[in-house]
């Protein structure tokens, strides 16, 4: 009997956990509303990526507007879930948009019977493809790095990020803490969207014990918005006199980055405004004097230019290389091999005004891969380093990727510097120290996480593969001073047309050594010298776990995860 009685009494539990599914109230073939229980931390949002988004307002107990999201709920099938933290949240009103006639009922929408409550969210890897020691978000959508700052020992990184599906929309900034460039801490959100828009990207400094940060708000307009930080970027207060910086002249008006300029003496803003840079100047932060604009007939302009940057560096190759300003200027599309890319110019910078010492007509790529954009360097950088990381995407199929948890990673951190070549000034890129301190033992074979440093003649080709038949190939070819990576066969190439593609870079004279880092789903190439960088996503069926090297020597190092 008390086994039976046991048994009924988790037969009924069971069914008060069917009978909890939600209940929305239909009132329209596009619109419903859900009234939330209370008493769990979160609502679990089924999402199906080929639906088209549904708009939620949500309302508090006073029935006041509290936030508006976009997520794709699930028509007929789940592919994954979000969590929606309700904090109070007592009305979700929702709108689907798209043609419902080939939809159906709203009422016998699949997501209505999947929705739970829940206390807890499961970010637990369940993505193959999900790197093995490069940045990522627990879970849901990554793009632009934003705000990176280092300081007390902690180095922050701030990032575009969709909390609600693993595509793009609802950008707000998420972040990550850590302590040795590699290994990061999720934390919190540091900024949400409000009525003046989403939080697109920009910078943060640190002003005296305060962190700022500096974001444009993505709403009708672009405009730019400031808020401060009293506990080290944890948390920020959005500043009331909001937005701080207007244009009505362009539509594309973003990007803040904010720099103390010690040389002069002022606080100096670069944002991108259309196809050029707009410079400002500030005592105060608050107040922003406009001073300039570059960008007019210099470079690449085949499309919008996006997150620029601003840095003095000097060269650690070339003694006649002195002190010179760079320039970063992120452009989409317009990539040497499609896309997303990042260029940069080389020249001086007097507080005021930027002047390139290139004709315009030269362009200079950061990186020579299809997936190396966004890219913007951590302001305060111990020992004057300047430490940059990248989106590892391409706009051009990043929405399509084959993972669904995720979508998105860091590159590894690289070091800048300057290097001579001919009559021309480049900005050199080296992995960050802080990499060797991953590296373990010597192996005979690759695996799906290592380091692979090939000492070259003078033509050099690299084969990694699988028993698939899968692989890239790599060449350095020293006459004509190259170095092309080929990922047309490396697995998974079908979700995008622009994917299967070879990428070719020049090295600016001889490579003795590369240095060549695999993680699960991507592969950077360098020049041991910082004279070329290369970053390709790749997606194979199984780990790459041959290599063949013609014309060098290769030796592999365990990455210590």
């Amino acid at each position: 009997m008390r086994r039976r009685s046991l048994l009924t009494l988790v037969a009924v539990l069971l069914t008060t956990l069917v009978s909890a599914q939600v209940k929305p109230i239909v009132l329209g073939d596009r619109h419903a509303m859900l009234k939330t229980e209370q008493g769990s931390r979160y609502l679990l949002l089924p999402v199906q990526e080929t639906e088209d988004i549904a708009a939620i307002a949500i309302l508090d107990n006073h029935n006041n507007m509290a936030q508006r999201i976009n997520v794709k709920l699930a028509i007929d099938r789940v592919d994954y879930y979000v969590p929606y933290e309700l904090k109070g949240a007592s009305l979700l009103d929702i709108e689907f948009h798209g043609d419902r006639r080939q939809k159906g009922a709203v009422g016998e929408f699949v997501c209505w019977k999947e929705m739970k409550y829940s206390d807890e969210f499961d970010t637990t890897n369940r993505e193959r493809f999900r790197p093995a020691y490069h940045h990522t978000p627990l879970y849901g959508w990554m793009n632009d790095p934003n705000g990176m700052f280092y300081k007390d020992g902690v180095w922050h990184l701030y990032y575009q990020y969709n909390p609600y599906g693993s595509q793009w929309e609802n950008m707000t900034w998420g972040h990550s803490t850590s302590r040795d460039l590699i290994h990061w801490e999720t934390q919190p959100l540091a900024l949400e969207m409000d009525w003046l828009g989403a939080i697109f990207s920009g910078s943060c400094v640190t002003n005296g014990n305060d962190v700022v940060a500096f974001y444009t708000s993505a709403g009708h307009h672009q405009t730019q918005s400031m808020a401060v930080s009293k506990d080290g970027g944890r948390t920020f207060e959005k500043f009331s006199g909001n937005p701080i910086l207007m244009t009505s002249d362009v539509a594309d008006f973003r990007d803040p980055n904010v720099f103390w300029n010690e040389d002069a003496k002022v606080w100096n803003l670069i944002l991108a405004a259309g196809q050029e840079m707009r410079i400002y100047s500030s005592r105060d932060l608050k107040e922003w004097k406009y001073e300039s604009s570059f960008g007019k007939e210099y470079g690449n302009h085949s499309g919008v230019w996006e997150c620029p940057d601003l840095f003095p560096l000097t060269s650690h190759l070339s003694p006649l290389t002195s002190k010179k300003w760079v320039l970063l200027c992120n452009i989409n599309p317009g990539g040497p091999f499609g896309g997303s890319a990042t260029q940069y110019f080389v020249g001086q910078f007097d507080g005021r005004k930027f002047t390139c010492e290139s004709m315009p007509k030269v362009t200079k790529w950061l990186d020579y891969g299809k997936d190396h954009y966004a890219t913007v360097s951590f302001y305060n950088a111990p020992d004057n380093r300047r430490v940059v990381l990248a989106w590892m995407s391409n706009w051009q199929y990043a929405n399509q990727v084959p993972t669904k948890q995720f979508r998105s990673a860091n590159s590894i951190p690289r070091d800048l510097g300057l290097f001579q070549s001919g009559e021309e000034t480049y900005v050199s890129v080296v992995p960050s120290k802080e990499l060797s301190a991953l590296r373990g033992k010597k192996m005979k074979k690759p695996t799906e996480a290592c380091e692979i440093v090939v000492d070259v003649k003078q033509n050099t080709e690299i084969v990694l593969a699988n028993s698939k038949g899968e692989q890239v190939v790599m060449r350095y070819n020293q006459q004509k001073q190259t170095f092309t990576m080929d990922r047309t066969k490396s697995g998974d190439v079908s979700f995008s047309e622009a994917f299967p593609s070879e990428t070719v870079a020049p090295t600016y004279g001889t490579i003795k050594q590369l240095r060549i880092f695999v993680d699960r789903c991507s592969i950077e190439a360098f020049d041991a010298e910082g004279k070329m960088a290369m970053t390709n996503l790749v997606f194979p069926s199984e780990p790459y776990n041959m290599i063949k090297v013609k014309g060098g020597k290769a030796t592999i190092y365990e990455i210590l995860k």
